[in-house]
């Protein structure tokens, strides 16, 4: 079994979700007592989130390219950034690294190719629905037509995600309004809907909407044990 190594923290809550699910999938793969080969490094969100608001992506690149070579010394066979908004700064973590960074906007990309999706709607934090780092990869990598919010609605998603739920707050008047903004995408030719940011799956499930939704928390945790159980 391979080593996974998480570079973890923003939130913690999504990060509890990358351990238990990596645990949970190595024992119901290979039984008995067995659990996950990992190597965490969690950040302290507080001063992440400050570099985000402020625009100073290069010292936010430089603190997970940090964690991201203590996990290589550690021992991790490849490592994951766990949140889809430092995807930004996945550049200058992989240009430190000798082992591979396994891309968490690839793995989704790639599960709406197979099911035939072209249209997809896309909800995360501001800085995933409006930079051209995640939607971009997605177009470009994977052809997809990637669809965010309306302005009122991107408000919406990235205040619930940094004042509710990475402070572990999941209230159903937002799950409702989230769902109202799922409809609205859907409303405007979205065949799925991708929840990107790791939060999202506290607050919203499948069983929740016809919309077909793509996890990236779960899929990037997919991805990682079958890369961690290759023989």
């Amino acid at each position: 079994m391979k080593t996974i190594g998480l570079i973890g923290g923003m939130s913690w809550e999504s990060t509890a979700l990358y351990y238990k699910w990596l645990n949970e999938g190595v024992k119901a793969r290979l039984g008995g007592l067995h659990s996950a080969r990992i190597a965490m490094v969690s950040v302290d969100f507080a001063e992440i989130e400050t570099l985000q608001h402020a625009g100073d992506w290069d010292a936010a690149g430089a603190i997970l390219a940090r964690a991201g070579q203590s996990l290589e010394a550690a021992g991790a066979d490849f490592i994951l950034i766990c949140t889809n908004t430092m995807h930004k700064v996945a550049p200058a973590v992989e240009s430190v690294l000798s082992v591979p960074l396994l891309h968490l906007a690839d793995g989704t990309g790639e599960r709406l190719v197979a099911a035939g999706i072209r249209r997809v709607g896309l909800l995360g934090t501001a800085f995933t629905m409006e930079q051209d780092f995640y939607t971009g990869r997605l177009r470009e990598r994977h052809g997809l037509d990637v669809v965010v919010p309306n302005d009122a609605d991107r408000a919406l998603v990235h205040r619930v995600i940094y004042e509710e739920l990475c402070l572990g707050q999941v209230l159903d008047h937002s799950r409702e309004r989230y769902l109202e903004v799922i409809d609205r995408l859907a409303s405007d030719g979205c065949e799925a809907v991708i929840l990107g940011c790791t939060e999202i799956t506290l607050l919203v499930k499948q069983d929740d909407t016809p919309v077909p939704l793509y996890d990236t928390t779960a899929i990037h945790a997919e991805i990682a044990l079958d890369r961690a159980l290759i023989a």
